[in-house]
């Protein structure tokens, strides 16, 4: 796609907020980063937002994003809570990675947020195209910025994109976590998978966690980042405050 084809695109008009999800780690009882999740400021979700989305209006809605994201963050002061940031991208709106990139750079060099705090994270669930996407995240990590693979093992690019490149991070798709410690055939994929993942040491993180029973079967496979509503809730325009202790994640299963 050239680059007079994105700019000549349509504007994303729906107004658009964010809310924010932590990605713990177990361990220290830190937050390793906040993910940015898309919501309408009318309240709409992410899915009826990301409806709206078409081949139009793609490219604006992600630089919207990126930019959102980053402000809003740093409004929340993240960045002094020394944790990460996570941006969603669409790698189909990225037409060049270092001019698609310049947006981000100076939402952040106005609002002081650090770039090494920034993890661009994409989903495999979006039919991509591999070589365009390994040329994104390449360049993505030559500037400084962490990588990581959304919905692993739920979509499109899968084992032969990780054959190829190794991000930083890769995000297990939740219907691999949900009910996880009743599922022999889940704790088989999902061990192996980490098993795979930390010989190529890419970071696992588990998500959709909602029990304190998916959370000890994870721990005891030797998970330590964790997100999911056990956890907190995602907050809007917020840092939600996280659940840490062994009691509270008892009663919140219960």
């Amino acid at each position: 796609m050239s680059c007079a084809a994105c700019r000549d695109g349509a504007a994303f008009d729906l107004p658009i907020t964010m809310a924010f999800q932590p990605i713990v780690d177990i361990e220290t009882e830190r937050v390793f980063a906040y993910e940015a999740l898309v919501r309408g400021m009318d309240g709409r979700g992410a899915g009826a937002i990301l409806a709206e989305v078409s081949s139009d209006n793609r490219y604006a809605f992600d630089q919207l994003c990126r930019k959102t994201a980053i402000e809003q963050a740093a409004a929340c002061g993240l960045a002094s809570a020394g944790a990460n940031l996570s941006i969603n991208f669409l790698p189909n709106a990225v037409y060049e990675p270092r001019a698609c990139i310049r947006v981000t750079l100076a939402a952040a060099m106005q609002t002081g947020f650090p770039l090494n705090n920034i993890i661009f994270e994409f989903t495999e669930s979006e039919e991509i195209d591999v070589n365009h996407t390994l040329h994104i995240l390449r360049t993505y990590r030559a500037m400084g910025f962490k990588t990581a693979i959304d919905d692993f093992g739920a979509g499109f690019a899968g084992l032969g994109l990780l054959s190829k490149f190794q991000p930083d991070i890769v995000k297990l798709d939740m219907e691999l976590i949900r009910e996880i410690d009743t599922s022999r055939v889940k704790r088989t994929i999902v061990s192996n998978t980490i098993r795979m993942l930390r010989e190529l040491d890419i970071e696992p993180v588990c998500e959709g966690i909602e029990t304190a029973g998916e959370h000890d079967v994870l721990r005891d496979l030797g998970v330590v980042l964790m997100q999911g509503y056990l956890f907190a809730e995602p907050a809007v325009s917020a840092l939600p405050p996280v659940s840490w202790s062994r009691s509270m994640i008892l009663a919140q299963s219960a």
